[in-house]
């Protein structure tokens, strides 16, 4: 069943009572939470008319804060990001039913793209990102949330970081006349699949690629959305290339892009506030702001309603491949933290 189904005003208004209630859940569950809302003289019986009125968390806090609405003995997960500068962590707790929710959310969402069945699986990657299964790196909790969705994992790294040529001929040999999922981050998939691929004149046709964050050296060499679907389809056939967005603070939500590429989608579950960032009031169609991510699934910890730390806009409402607003990522608010999800990689990246 599809998560891209509904409208702009069947979201807002499906979405808001849901919202306004997790907002009252993480007041009365989290005293840190409780506690920011009071310091914003959020009255606690304050009601809110729209999805873009409820009140914000600054992701960061999350950098600072140890902020979840679950006893600690409930907690099953703690998820960490990786930042790349002084600012910390985020750390992120999750119980048995956030856990749960956020597989079976993110499925819903890339089942719209994958289909239902469990694909053949390049993974770009090494295997050693996942080997602590307690607590993850965000790349580690990338690359393990997603082999859920495939079988038969092939990692195109090898231990040492360097691609294996042979290992992805041998898939390719056995599992390229079908549909096949890739999965990497998006500076990696570039370095270590299109260049390998057009190397060696792999075949990626029947290929699916799934990939997300570490735009940051890509532009440097030139190489935008546009290009970089561009040149994979004309080197390596791979035609369909979905691109997402999401973070480890909303772990379970992601936009992903849609077939016509070039514009991110929210599943029905989630949405999206283009914010001006001097008057915090919501950005018209074709207007750059701030980008608040917003989603019923935290429910363990208060991150149901997050301003980023990215710049974005929106391209449309209603009006694209799949229904509700349409955006693009901009790149990062001037001075943030570069998000060290997945451009720390150590390997041969110069």
């Amino acid at each position: 069943m599809s998560v891209f189904t509904r409208s702009q005003a069947e979201r807002e208004s499906l979405l808001l009572p849901e919202l306004a209630e997790l907002t009252a859940h993480h007041r009365a569950n989290s005293a840190g939470y409780e506690r920011i809302l009071a310091s914003l003289g959020i009255a606690a019986d304050a009601s809110f008319g729209a999805i873009a009125e409820l009140p914000w968390l600054p992701v960061r806090m999350f950098k600072t804060h140890d902020l979840k609405s679950v006893p600690d003995d409930e907690v099953f997960k703690t998820l960490t990001s990786s930042g790349t500068t002084g600012a910390g962590a985020s750390r992120i707790h999750l119980d048995k039913a956030a856990a749960g929710a956020q597989t079976k959310q993110l499925g819903a969402t890339l089942q719209e793209v994958l289909g239902g069945e469990r694909l053949p699986m390049l993974m770009v990657d090494t295997i050693g990102i996942i080997k602590n299964r307690r607590s993850f790196s965000a790349r580690g909790a990338g690359v393990l949330g997603m082999a859920n969705f495939g079988r038969k994992h092939t990692y195109v790294l090898d231990e040492d970081d360097k691609p294996d040529v042979e290992a992805v001929k041998r898939f390719l040999a056995e599992y390229g006349d079908k549909p096949f999922l890739i999965f990497g981050f998006t500076f990696m998939v570039w370095q270590y699949l299109y260049e390998v691929a057009r190397e060696h004149r792999l075949d990626l046709s029947n290929g699916i690629l799934i990939h997300s964050g570490g735009w940051k050296k890509l532009i440097d060499r030139a190489v935008d959305n546009a290009e970089f679907r561009r040149r994979f389809t004309e080197d390596t056939g791979l035609h369909r290339i979905h691109n997402y967005y999401g973070m480890i603070e909303q772990i379970g939500t992601v936009f992903l892009e849609g077939p016509s590429g070039n514009s991110l989608y929210c599943p029905d579950f989630a949405d999206v506030v283009i914010r001006d960032p001097e008057t915090w009031q919501e950005q018209p169609v074709g207007r750059p702001g701030v980008i608040e991510v917003v989603s019923t699934l935290p429910r363990s910890y208060p991150g149901h309603v997050l301003l980023t730390e990215d710049l974005g806009v929106y391209q449309g409402i209603d009006d694209g491949d799949w229904p509700g607003k349409h955006f693009t990522v901009l790149g990062r608010l001037p001075k943030a933290e570069a998000r060290g999800c997945s451009d720390t990689f150590s390997g041969t990246a110069a």
